[in-house]
């Protein structure tokens, strides 16, 4: 394989947004069982919607080849890293790898990411183009998946009805709400080139100060309901403390960012506090992982 042909593939694979799928799917699982799974298993969970991630950007690259080319050029087509043909390949391949390793868990796993494919195709296709927010809301639709994958994950073989989840995963997935409120809110910090290529984003529709306050109603409903699973009893108490924390810096970015001068400055530093504040909801899910250790230790 030649080196520029490697250099697109890796750069199809999006590495960094596995942790925003496979890793919180994996995450979620530990939480639940609130053990580790076997290696086998964990392995199979992480990559398999790693994999499906990575389907889906490659396929977004493919119909966004013309807008990358103007704001994005080194992404791998306009770069001439790869061809077109080359690049469906790949995002058919990858489909194939997440989906098979799917089916090696269970079958609810399986139906999940089927699910998931089918809807990243229709985004890339045809939603991202006609409406930018429809396609933020379906952005946070998919993230919150892994929340549900992640529960599938713990269960039988043969399980493949949607039923068998519960509100351990369920009372988590509002979180993902949180998603759509940052896509809107990078759409704004990204208006200008935006505008160059005709994407219909909402702050393009309604203008900053609009698109501000409806990503802020998106992260004060995630701030809001993140203690949800210790209020159903599927969490312990040490899953709260930490999201108690991310829920207070969510509101106060959100009143924030609606009480302040809608300038990109502002908007870039409270999306950067939101953004860093993130990394509270996988430490909340070890720490619930580890509940049945931190509870003999006290």
């Amino acid at each position: 394989m030649k080196a520029s042909v490697a250099k697109g593939v890796f750069a199809l694979l999006r590495i960094p947004y596995w942790m925003m799928t496979g890793g919180l799917a994996l995450l979620t699982a530990f939480a639940i069982a609130k053990s580790f799974l076997s290696p086998e298993i964990a392995l199979l969970s992480f990559f398999s919607m790693a994999f499906i991630t990575s389907a889906g950007f490659a396929l977004n690259d493919y119909f966004d080849r013309e807008s990358d080319a103007v704001i994005k050029p080194k992404r791998p087509i306009p770069s001439g890293a790869l061809s077109l043909k080359q690049v469906v390949s790949i995002a058919v391949l990858f489909f194939i790898v997440g989906l098979g390793l799917a089916a090696l868990i269970n079958k609810l796993c399986l139906v999940i990411l089927i699910v998931d494919s089918v809807l990243l195709v229709i985004y890339s296709a045809f939603i991202k183009r006609k409406s930018g927010f429809t396609a933020n809301i379906l952005v946070g639709l998919l993230t919150g998946t892994a929340f549900l994958y992640g529960e599938a994950v713990t269960l039988g073989a043969d399980v493949v009805s949607p039923t068998a989840l519960t509100l351990a995963s369920l009372s988590l997935y509002p979180i993902a709400f949180g998603t759509i409120g940052g896509n809107v809110i990078r759409d704004v910090l990204s208006l200008e080139g935006d505008a160059k290529v005709g994407y219909p984003t909402l702050p393009q529709k309604i203008g900053i100060a609009k698109a501000v306050r409806v990503a802020a109603v998106f992260f004060i409903i995630t701030g809001v309901s993140t203690p949800l699973p210790y209020l159903l009893s599927q969490f312990t108490v040490f899953y709260l403390p930490l999201m108690l924390v991310w829920s207070v810096l969510l509101v106060y970015s959100s009143v924030r960012l609606v009480s302040s001068p809608a300038s990109i400055e502002n908007v870039r530093k409270y999306e950067r506090l939101i953004t860093m504040s993130m990394i509270l909801l996988p430490l909340s899910l070890i720490v619930e992982a580890l509940s049945p250790l931190l509870g003999g230790l006290i």
